[in-house]
């Protein structure tokens, strides 16, 4: 299994979705970051069901510790290993899931891949619950781009195809007052959760957009050709469970305009090159270029559902029929808000670090 990611600040990603612990250890942060476990507790409270609608009844106190790499509210240039204990776990629903797989799941091809031996109860490593320790790793790359100016935020802006109208960029911040879907529109929020619950009663699913929106970025990070800003960051976010597409800036639509209309025209604004807008999403050949760096991700519907579906009998090579009971979100896209903004935070702080806009002591 691949279980790390980054360069110079990496991390390593353990644990499944029933077993004792979540966890991640961060190596290569650099020293005298101050870094508290309410800060890491923050985001991993975003992350918890709660009450986002159509959230799954599985609750988890989540509550972080530290066991190494933190001294004295600061980090030490260790590595950081943080661990959360999975104490709410009924795994009897999953038992026959490896002779018939949940469509939509990686129950078949991971059976095959590692011959059965793969841990299924939950989804093992294949369960949304690892993105736990994503938000962990995150939260230290966040307090990282912090001594450099880089705010890294995300909203909801679709959910069973309802789209919420376009949010100014510095905004976006401040979503998370207005609703439990992290919406920056109150009254596309309303509408989405209604599209939950009604999914939620039928024994359905739904699926939607986070969009993420980093500012304070400076010109220049990024490494070309391989490991470009857009590159990795797909790499990253792709990570995450449930995700399927990944698009920066104005993204496919950028293919229907003529190069005229899809160009970014640079200016300049109080001494500072800018450009007059934003449809290249703050990169160009792989490099940040100082506006605000933009990116959407598109989550599928959560694929446990209590609507009966066809699968497979593995050991009689037959078709079969499958509802899935047990605990599950109608619709993860809210809870993964902040997953997407740890995931570009680890991301963006390997970059910076490896460009040289961190130093290795704070």
């Amino acid at each position: 299994m691949s279980s790390s990611l980054g360069v110079q600040f990496r991390i390593t990603s353990f644990g499944e979705s029933h077993g004792p612990c979540i966890g991640v250890v961060v190596d290569g942060c650099p020293a005298g970051v101050n870094l508290a476990v309410a800060d890491v507790q923050r985001d991993l409270d975003r992350r918890k069901a709660g009450d986002q609608p159509g959230a799954t009844p599985r609750r988890e106190p989540d509550a972080v510790r530290f066991l190494s790499g933190v001294f004295e509210g600061h980090t030490t240039g260790a590595p950081i290993a943080m661990v959360i204990d999975n104490v709410n776990t009924e795994s009897t629903a999953y038992t026959r899931f490896a002779r018939t797989p949940r469509p939509g799941h990686a129950d078949y091809p991971a059976s095959v891949k590692y011959n059965g031996l793969n841990d299924p109860r939950g989804g093992g490593r294949f369960s949304g619950r690892i993105t736990a320790g994503f938000v962990m790793a995150g939260a230290v790359a966040r307090q990282v781009l912090l001594n450099l100016g880089v705010r890294v935020d995300a909203h909801t802006v679709a959910i069973a195809g309802i789209e919420a109208p376009p949010c100014d960029a510095g905004f976006v911040h401040d979503r998370r007052q207005f609703n439990s879907l992290s919406c920056c529109d109150d009254a596309s929020a309303r509408l989405m959760a209604d599209a939950i619950e009604t999914a939620r009663m039928q024994g359905d699913s739904v699926g939607g957009v986070v969009e993420c929106v980093v500012l304070g970025l400076p010109p220049g990070v990024g490494e070309p050709v391989f490991a470009g800003i857009e590159g990795e960051v797909a790499r990253a976010v792709l990570s995450i469970p449930a995700v399927k597409g990944i698009e920066f800036g104005a993204g496919f639509d950028l293919c229907r305009k003529p190069g005229s209309a899809a160009n970014d025209p640079f200016g300049v604004d109080g001494g500072t090159i800018v450009t007059t807008k934003n449809d290249c999403g703050g990169v160009l050949g792989g490099l940040s270029t100082g506006m605000p760096l933009v990116l959407r991700a598109a989550f599928k519907p959560t694929p446990s559902i209590a609507v009966e579906q066809q699968t497979v009998d593995l050991a009689l090579k037959t078709e079969a029929r499958l509802t899935i009971g047990g605990r599950h979100d109608a619709c993860i896209v809210p809870r993964a808000v902040v997953v997407v903004e740890s995931m570009v935070c680890c991301v963006l702080c390997d970059l910076a670090l490896q460009a040289g806009f961190i130093p290795r002591v704070v």
